[in-house]
């Protein structure tokens, strides 16, 4: 199923303002970390209790077509919101990397296959290793495959 309904921005104004210039400009701007260099791609999910669409940048970690999605949140000691989505709303879920979103399955992953996506996170965007000491939760990883 398509993500399609009303969106619903968030109100961390400089998220915000990140995805409307990302969307704006087809990710030809807005596409790194603030002036940090680091891609980001753009995540599409359902609002777990207000059924909004949401919309969240990411670190870029992608591998052979399908993107890592670490849900770090700086090390906080609980999962951001779009985890609560990503786990209520698996069918309906966007990744934009460039012009346009496109349709992405979903999945946690753990064990071997996560250390392996780990070690390609922490290459993209070295301080999740440190997020991951600082908190004392499991810091989720999902992978998301063009369907």
């Amino acid at each position: 199923m398509a993500l399609e309904g009303e969106y619903g921005p968030t109100p961390v104004g400089w998220v915000r303002d990140q995805v409307e210039l990302y969307e704006r400009t087809n990710g030809a701007e807005g596409n790194t970390l603030r002036e940090s260099g680091l891609s980001i791609i753009i995540l599409g999910t359902r609002g777990r209790t207000t059924g909004l669409v949401r919309k969240i940048p990411l670190m870029r970690v992608e591998h052979e077509g399908s993107y890592a999605l670490v849900a770090s949140m700086g090390g906080a000691p609980k999962n951001p919101v779009w985890v609560s989505n990503l786990r209520a709303h698996p069918d309906e879920v966007t990744v934009q990397d460039g012009p346009a979103p496109f349709e992405v399955d979903i999945r946690e992953i753990d064990g071997d296959e996560k250390a392996g996506w780990w070690e390609r996170c922490v290459a993209a965007f070295p301080p999740y290793a440190e997020y991951q000491l600082k908190t004392e939760r499991e810091i989720p990883v999902f992978v998301a495959s063009p369907r």
